[in-house]
């Protein structure tokens, strides 16, 4: 048995627009292992200078700056400190886990998946794992790789990698001889890297999909990746063989913001509470297993199955595990509280012990427990009472289930893969969606829908090529398929002429925005337009052969004449972004001045129109906005 603290590193992202654009003060300093973080301006008295906090950890990534050549810490960094350790774990039969923690937009999803220009943790985890096996099997030893996908969103499990997993929820049980798993969930086979990352996308889609449809937000749900390496050893002379089996757990936590913060109200503040449920049970979780290793109530109560997310993550934190912990922060002094309060929970996350083993042969173990198992059930439901019954004959079917999923062939696994990769692709086919394996690789001359979403990680992930005749709706015999809030059966039509003239024409009652603004007539579109459906679908049209509309008079059209010179401005800035933040904004704003309401943006100015506007749209997403 190995002891071993949980590795904890932080790691600080750049100042992003919003911050730059605002000028905001960067609060946080890092020194070898150590993140110091100062009071920002506004927390300190005249006269009065509070000491600025310290901490320490086994790593600290600057990645603040990339300038600073000998200080930055890139996606390489982070993988060569923390992913090549658990990945060597991993080999030697151990269980292993990296989680991230931190509020949204700190950087947690980049560190874990990356770009595609720049991979983080998982891809390159996931990569080197094949390298490796391509150079160490041989005869006398093979290697088999599955993998699993799951997202935990409001107390409940999804599968990402079945088709059907996304509109229902899974059952977490506890078996006394396997410990908590999820019931149900996939376990593909995979033979290389490539399948990996094809499923990491398919999966990605029908999280974007299915967090669309119902209105949520990817950043409130965990998303958990498991790897299952089996290594099999064989003994040439003898022909003895033996397994060694580990699990990697790869986990990318709910952003960890306060409710106060982020506005929250209705459904998305109980929908915020059941994830400050996980992180806040995670946090107790860590809290009474770090005084256990500081000798403090040994045998204190570990709150483990007050949250799916601390049930699932039962050895990874305390037990059976090799763990390592990146908390993300924000280097911004408007983001002091949310840095200083993930320094504390990553300070008391290094003090956790785990204990680790080598997991040699479990299989045969576990089937022989189970099979043992199995045969004692049977004897106590033949002499049951009548109310007792269905309790046993619920765990015998459980534990003949588990003996059934242990005992699958190799083969059969690689084709249960083969036959769900190819539901899953019709299933994404028929509604419309381009299957492309990762970002956007089409061709100049195509039109296309690419999606709009908060969350980077599944922003612009999915892509929807346009006919020449489109039909958008929830009915099955739409071109593109939407469900949800707002979406009717026949929802839209978008028709391109032969003169390449681009157009969209709403059913009745069926909301459409182009741009922000509410249609309910043909419209001409342009590239680079921005379309709402219903509630929550926001999409950019790509037309390489229409010009993009003329975006400052477009913008002045809507809200009056800019209060700086737009000449001056139009040189000194290029167009904006449109991103989902434009596009979600512009529709606030374009509503507020339907209604009548005017919308001040004096106190935002920052020296030119496009800074103006661009952060009155930033700044918006932190507002809580009452209209009476």
């Amino acid at each position: 048995m190995s002891d071993t603290k949980v590795k904890v590193a932080v790691r600080v992202r750049p100042l992003n627009r919003r911050e730059l654009e605002l000028n905001t003060k960067c609060v946080v300093e890092m020194e070898g292992n150590q993140t110091v973080l100062h009071p920002p301006p506004s927390n300190t008295k005249q006269g009065e200078r509070k000491p600025p906090k310290v901490f320490a950890f086994d790593y600290c990534f600057w990645s603040m700056d990339e300038s600073n050549t000998t200080k930055y810490a890139g996606q390489e960094v982070v993988f060569k400190c923390l992913g090549e350790g658990i990945l060597e774990k991993a080999f030697q039969g151990y269980n292993a886990c990296i989680f991230a923690y931190g509020q949204t937009g700190s950087g947690k999803s980049f560190s874990m998946m990356g770009s595609a220009e720049q991979r983080g943790l998982i891809p390159r985890l996931c990569c080197a794992l094949f390298q490796r096996i391509s150079l160490e099997q041989n005869e006398s030893q093979t290697f088999k790789v599955e993998v699993s996908y799951m997202e935990i969103y409001n107390e409940k499990v999804r599968d990402l990698l079945d088709p059907k997993g996304s509109r229902q929820s899974l059952k977490v049980r506890e078996h006394k001889v396997l410990g908590p798993y999820v019931d149900g969930l996939s376990q593909l086979a995979v033979t290389s890297f490539e399948d990996i990352e094809s499923l990491m996308s398919e999966g990605n889609k029908s999280r974007t999909v299915a967090a669309t449809n119902m209105n949520e937000e990817s950043s409130r749900s965990h998303a958990v990746f498991n790897i299952i390496i089996t290594q099999t050893l064989y003994d040439l002379q003898s022909g003895n063989s033996g397994e060694k089996v580990s699990k990697v757990s790869l986990v990318d936590l709910a952003g960890s913001e306060r409710v106060s913060k982020t506005g929250a109200a209705g459904e998305r503040l109980k929908e915020g509470s059941n994830i400050n449920k996980s992180l806040t049970t995670l946090g107790l979780v860590i809290s009474s297993l770090a005084d256990q290793a500081a000798g403090k109530g040994k045998n204190k109560f570990v709150p483990y199955r007050d949250s799916v997310l601390t049930w699932l993550l039962k050895d990874n934190l305390g037990g059976n595990s090799q763990t390592s912990m990146i908390a993300t922060i924000s280097p911004a002094a408007d983001n002091y509280e949310e840095t200083l309060s993930t320094l504390r929970y990553a300070d008391r996350a290094k003090r956790i012990v785990n204990h680790a083993v080598v997991n040699e042969d479990p299989n045969a173990k576990v089937i022989r427990e189970l099979r043992e198992e199995v045969e004692k059930l049977r004897e106590q439901l033949s002499q049951a009472e009548a109310m007792k019954a269905p309790e046993l004959k619920e765990k015998l079917e459980e534990s003949e289930k588990l003996i059934k999923e242990l005992t699958v062939t190799w083969e059969e696994k690689l084709r249960k893969t083969e036959e769900i990769a190819q539901e899953r692709q019709r299933q994404l086919e028929s509604m419309g969606i381009s299957l492309e394996t990762s970002g956007i690789k089409v061709g100049d001359d195509k039109c296309y829908l690419v999606n709009l979403n908060a969350d980077p990680a599944l922003n612009e992930l999915l892509v929807y090529y346009l006919k020449d005749h489109t039909r958008v709706g929830a009915d099955t015999s739409q071109d593109i398929q939407l469900f949800g809030i707002g979406i009717q059966p026949e929802h839209c039509e978008i028709d391109i002429a032969s003169d390449g003239e681009v157009t969209l024409t709403p059913k009745e009652n069926a909301r459409s925005c182009v741009n922000g603004t509410l249609v309910c007539s043909t419209t001409q579109l342009w590239h680079g337009d921005r379309i709402l459906w219903g509630n929550n679908h926001f999409f950019r049209i790509n037309l390489p052969k229409r010009k993009r509309r003329d975006w400052l008079k477009d913008f002045e059209k809507e809200t009056g004449p800019p209060e700086h010179d737009v000449d001056a401005a139009s040189e000194a800035s290029s167009e904006p972004d449109y991103n989902y933040e434009f596009a979600q904004m512009e529709v606030i704003m374009k509503t507020l001045n339907s209604n009548g309401k005017t919308l001040t943006l004096d106190s935002f100015i920052l020296g030119n129109f496009y800074k103006h506007v661009l952060s009155v749209l930033l700044k918006l997403r932190h507002i809580q906005l009452l209209i009476p």
